[in-house]
């Protein structure tokens, strides 16, 4: 039995080190999204039920490209795929698991992946989501929540860049060194989107993904290694590492969310505080300010104030309202109106929510309810509070959220029990 749990671990480690590296190989290979991403699946299911039998093999890397491969030969070969087509697979097999050098630059394989996915042909939203999807392993429902969008919308968009790049014939290939800086806003939002997927992720038990903040990070420093000059991509890497020194504040012993104003911050890590705050200097003095640097600064205002007290609200509302101007989504607007809260009281606040959620740019999306929740109870408004914190658990995402919302609901259900009327802020 333990060679069975062994077996089924050693898949599962598989999957999340190899899984884009499959996929990419079996692309090269085949030429079709679609069925690359099929034989891939059927791999892995393969090695649930052989590995435990069979053993795991020296290398499982190559046993499910292997596997993986043979399948995608079967499924051409039962649609009467013609035999000059299989020569020319043949051939391509061979140049892929022998490719000639490139000249990108990029030592890291899975960079180099996410750099090859993200081809300028497409709309910088389809080449992030296609990516994702492709070389991380998340899943449609993940990466719909990250776009505010449903699953089935973002099936049909994925379906498109793929038709896109099948019709158009769009080559899959490592882009040189001098075509990098045109691909780098979707690297830098494929990255951001596999932190946020693990710092908060969209769905489970549990609130936060460990391995996937740290794979982030460590792209994020490889990106900053290959393109040190480019002040987004510091940005972007003083961003992680300010949020990620919080981690292990995030969540209690019980694996309870802990607001931002509750958290200990002896918790926090000094060293990786020093080091993002390091990385935005270095950004800062490229002086090309961007989206990636002012999420830092915001992150560095929260990080360096010794207490909730501390905090400079009003710098932090006056980042958010530049960063409106960069990027003017209604998630932004939202952070902007929770600073401004903080700066000039709730009632200021809760008129930007009520304006937002009027407009349904944020509908379904539950910080929007659980944010006009906590200032309606910092007003005293207990029952349009409850009402809202009850909208708001019909749409948190993870176990850990709606346990948070639980709490402030029994709160407002009873405000005389003596409980903290204070900001609910998340982090």
């Amino acid at each position: 039995m333990g060679d069975v749990a062994a077996a089924q671990a050693a898949v599962s480690e598989a999957f999340r080190a190899e899984w884009g590296r499959v996929v990419a190989y079996l692309i090269g290979v085949v030429g079709d999204w679609d069925l690359a991403e099929e034989c891939a699946q059927d791999a892995f299911a393969r090695a649930l039920e052989r590995w435990p039998r069979d053993g795991v093999p020296a290398s499982p890397a190559a046993w499910l490209k292997t596997t993986a491969r043979n399948r995608a030969y079967d499924r051409l070969r039962r649609a009467s795929v013609g035999q000059t087509k299989l020569r020319e697979l043949a051939v391509t097999t061979y140049s892929t698991e022998h490719p000639e050098p490139d000249d990108s630059g990029i030592g890291d394989d899975r960079l180099r992946l996410i750099f090859t996915c993200c081809h300028p042909a497409l709309p910088v939203d389809a080449q992030v989501a296609l990516t994702l999807r492709t070389l991380t392993g998340l899943t449609t429902t993940e990466i719909a929540r990250a776009f505010l969008v449903n699953e089935e919308t973002m099936a049909k968009r994925l379906v498109r860049a793929k038709r896109k790049i099948h019709d158009a014939a769009i080559p899959y290939r490592v882009p040189p060194a001098h075509l990098l800086p045109e691909r780098l806003t979707a690297v830098l939002a494929v990255i951001y989107g596999l932190f946020n997927e693990g710092y908060g992720a969209s769905a489970g038990a549990e609130l936060i993904r460990v391995g996937l903040c740290d794979e982030a990070i460590r792209l994020g420093e490889l990106l900053v290694e290959l393109m040190p000059d480019e002040p987004e991509a510091l940005g972007l890497l003083a961003l992680m590492l300010l949020h990620n020194a919080r981690r292990r504040a995030r969540v209690d012993a019980a694996g309870d969310l802990v607001t931002l104003e509750d958290q200990d911050r002896g918790l926090w890590d000094r060293a990786a505080i020093d080091e993002g705050c390091a990385v935005l200097d270095r950004a800062v003095r490229l002086r090309r300010a961007g989206p990636y640097q002012l999420l830092a600064a915001i992150a560095a205002c929260h990080d360096t104030a010794p207490g909730p007290a501390d905090t400079d609200w009003g710098q932090i509302a006056a980042l958010y309202g530049r960063l409106h101007l960069l990027n003017p989504t209604p998630v932004v607007a939202l952070n902007r109106a929770v600073a401004i809260a903080m700066a000039d009281g709730p009632a200021a606040g809760l008129a930007l929510v009520d304006e937002i959620d009027r407009s349904g740019a944020l509908a379904g999306y539950y910080l929007l309810p659980a944010t006009r929740a906590d200032l309606l109870r910092r007003l005293g408004h207990w029952d349009d509070a409850e009402a809202a914190y009850r909208q708001a658990l019909t749409l948190a995402p993870t176990d850990t959220e709606r346990r948070y919302l639980t709490r402030r609901l029994r709160e407002v259900a009873d405000p005389g029990n003596g409980a903290d009327r204070g900001p609910g802020s998340r982090d």
